[in-house]
């Protein structure tokens, strides 16, 4: 069970509220790591074992994005309000309420690597490192791959997905069951999924503006505003230590993660060969190992 929070509610975002949940006490030492969840539109919920890394002295702090979670949901917004710059905005919105913008690491999950790319690019002054964990750098060139895996799956499972999608019916069991084969090989390779992995899992599905309006319906039928996204040109003004994240069997692939590794200098990067997409629930001990290693490092 991760420990329990020193602190937690919401600071105001200009008309909206975002919820926060801080572990040990910022201020007193170490940088706090700020971890920024996946989506855009599910929670944070699944990362919250790295609130184990306030014992060994690092303050963590977990938000829901705006839109899911307890964070403001903002149902009757326009699709055109859901921009990286919303949430760009949001994290500075975050880090400058919670007195901590001068002193920070950002730990950022899949879509949360590229919004923390997006920030670091920026240069601000309080960044002291930057995890960008299983995080496509480039959405066109990641459906690219997502294609490769796509058709690596057992006979007949593409073929159901492609023939929901082009009927618009993705709602479907049928395309749930496909799609979860997908899931079961590159997303999380675990059974049962655990509790707070299911947790978020269950949110997205509960409240799916978000993701679905940016990302799609599932995690490789990218069709939302991101599908023409990235982050390859600012990589290059990221001056923040870097450490780069993946799994051996990630619907990231390798091609897809390896821009911020040879664009970002001195980037790292550290492939587990047991892990999907979640390297932190699918080897926590090793994946505690290489975090802590790199966060000391920056001392």
């Amino acid at each position: 069970m991760p420990r329990s929070p020193s602190a937690r509610g919401t600071v105001p975002f200009g008309d909206y509220a975002t919820w926060y949940r801080v572990t040990g006490t910022p201020g007193r030492g170490r940088p706090a790591v700020v971890t920024l969840h996946g989506g855009p539109g599910v929670t944070h919920d699944y990362l919250l074992d790295l609130a184990g890394l306030a014992d060994a002295g690092w303050p963590v702090v977990h938000y829901d994005q705006l839109g899911n979670g307890g964070s403001s949901t903002v149902p009757d917004a326009d699709p055109g309000f859901w921009t990286p710059a919303v949430f760009n905005d949001e994290l500075g919105n975050l880090l400058s309420r919670l007195g901590i913008a001068d002193d920070y690491v950002l730990f950022g999950h899949s879509w949360g690597g590229l919004l923390a790319a997006v920030h670091a690019s920026h240069r601000p002054p309080g960044l002291r490192g930057l995890v960008v964990a299983n995080s496509p750098a480039s959405y066109p060139e990641w459906l690219k791959e997502l294609k490769v895996l796509r058709d690596a799956l057992p006979p007949g499972v593409n073929e159901t997905l492609a023939a929901h999608e082009a009927a618009g019916t993705t709602d479907s069991r049928e395309y749930f069951d496909a799609m979860m084969v997908f899931y079961n090989r590159h997303v999380l390779r675990m059974d049962p999924w655990p509790r707070l992995y299911t947790a978020t899992f269950m949110d997205t599905l509960g409240n799916p503006t978000v993701y679905r309006t940016m990302n799609g319906p599932c995690e490789f039928h990218v069709v939302g505003t991101l599908k023409d996204w990235g982050v390859i040109d600012l990589l290059p003004r990221i001056d923040t230590p870097t450490l780069v994240i993946s799994g051996r069997h990630d619907e990231v692939t390798p091609n897809s993660a390896r821009p911020f590794h040879d664009l970002i200098p001195g980037a790292r990067w550290h492939v587990f060969d047991e892990s999907s997409h979640n390297p932190h629930l699918e080897e926590p001990e090793r994946f505690t190992e290489v975090i802590t290693e790199f966060l000391t490092s920056l001392e």
